[in-house]
C-alpha cells in the first residue's frame, strides 16, 4: 500500500474511533472530583442562565462545557459542569498543535529559530486578530522561524501561522500525543482553511472538537511540568502568559491575577482556557460557550469574577 493509502486509512480509524470514544471521558488518576465545587459551579451556570441548549445552527443543539480545577488541593480537585461535553474549540486547540511543535523541538527535530518558508494556501488571514498587533499578516513566499510562528500562533491567535504548524508538526504525530494523555475525541482533525483547500485525506473527516476536561487536564499538566516534559511545559506557558486577547475571562479576574491561557471565538462559539495564578489562589478554569462573542463576554466576566471569589475563599 502506498503512503497516501496508509495515511488514508489512518484517517478513517481516528474519525471512526473519535466518534465512537466521544462521549467516554473519564477522569484522570491525577484528579478528584469535589462535589462541593460542582455544585457550586452548577449554582453559578444556573443563576447566569447558562444551563440549557443553545441552537448552533446547521450544527443542531449544543450546551456548554466548563471545568475548574483547584491546583492548591493535592491532589488537585475538580469540579465543573457537564465537562465531558465535546464542543466547538476555535482557537483554543491551537495550544494543542504548540505542545507538539515543542515536543519535537525537545526531541531535536529542529529548533525555535529553525526557518519555515510560508506556502499557500496556508496564508488565509486577510486582517490581524487584533488590529492593534503592528505584526503583519503572514503572506506566501514569507520566511519566518518556528519561534516566530508560535508566538503568532498562540498569542494573536493568528490561523495562517497555526496552518503553517500543523503541516510542520504533522496531524499524526499531534494525534498520538493527545492519545498518549487519553484525549480521544479530542484529536487536531483540521486546519484552520476551508475544506476545498485541506490536504486530500483531510478533506472529509469531522471538525476538530474538545471538551472542558480534557483542555483542563492539558493545562494542568503544564502547571506540573509534566505534559511532555518540564521544558515543553514552560516554553507553552511562557507563550500562554503572554495571549493579547484580555476580553473573556481575563475581565473577571483582579489586576493582579497572572492569567495564562488560550482563547478562541467564531460565529456561535466563545471559549477560553487558562491558569490563574496570583501567588495565592491558583487553579485552571476551562470555559467553552455555544454563544456568540458579543453575548458571551458579559457572561464570562461574571462567571470568572464568581469563581475567582469562590476559589479565593476556599
Amino acid at each position: 500500500m502506498t503512503r497516501t493509502g496508509l495515511l488514508f486509512c489512518f484517517i478513517v480509524l481516528l474519525v471512526a474511533f473519535s466518534a465512537s470514544n466521544a462521549q467516554n471521558v473519564v477522569v484522570p488518576d491525577g484528579l478528584v472530583v469535589d462535589s462541593t465545587l460542582t455544585s457550586r459551579i452548577t449554582a453559578m451556570v444556573h443563576d447566569l442562565g447558562l444551563d440549557r441548549d443553545y441552537d448552533v445552527g446547521e450544527d443542531g443543539i449544543e450546551q456548554i462545557s466548563l471545568a475548574v480545577v483547584d491546583l492548591r488541593a493535592s491532589p488537585p480537585r475538580l469540579g465543573g459542569y457537564h465537562w465531558e461535553n465535546f464542543i466547538y474549540p476555535a482557537s483554543v486547540y491551537k495550544m494543542y498543535v504548540g505542545a507538539e511543535v515543542l515536543h519535537q523541538i525537545s526531541e531535536g527535530e529542529y529548533s525555535l529559530m529553525t526557518p519555515f518558508v510560508v506556502h499557500s494556501p496556508n496564508d488565509v488571514d486577510r486582517s490581524r486578530e487584533l488590529e492593534w498587533d503592528p505584526r503583519p499578516l503572514l503572506k506566501d513566499g514569507d520566511t519566518v522561524t518556528v519561534g516566530y510562528l508560535l508566538d503568532l500562533m498562540i498569542t494573536r491567535s493568528d490561523n495562517s501561522a497555526a496552518n503553517c504548524l500543523i503541516d510542520l508538526a504533522r496531524r499524526e504525530r499531534i494525534n498520538t500525543l493527545m492519545r498518549r494523555y487519553h484525549w480521544e475525541g479530542s484529536e487536531v482533525t483540521r486546519k484552520f482553511l476551508k475544506r476545498k483547500y485541506e490536504d486530500s485525506a483531510y478533506a472529509a473527516v469531522r471538525g476538530t472538537e474538545t471538551c472542558a476536561l480534557h483542555a483542563a487536564e492539558f493545562m494542568t499538566r503544564i502547571r506540573q511540568r509534566t505534559l511532555v516534559n518540564p521544558w515543553v511545559s514552560m516554553q507553552l506557558e511562557s507563550y500562554l502568559g503572554r495571549q493579547l486577547d484580555t476580553t473573556k475571562l481575563s475581565t473577571g479576574l483582579p489586576p493582579g491575577a497572572m492569567f495564562y491561557h488560550k482563547t478562541g471565538w467564531f460565529a456561535y462559539w466563545t471559549n477560553d482556557v487558562g491558569i490563574v495564578d496570583d501567588g495565592t489562589v491558583r487553579y485552571v478554569i476551562s470555559c467553552f460557550l455555544p454563544i456568540p462573542e458579543d453575548q458571551a463576554r458579559p457572561k464570562m466576566q461574571e462567571l470568572s469574577r464568581r469563581i475567582y471569589d469562590m476559589m479565593n475563599g476556599r
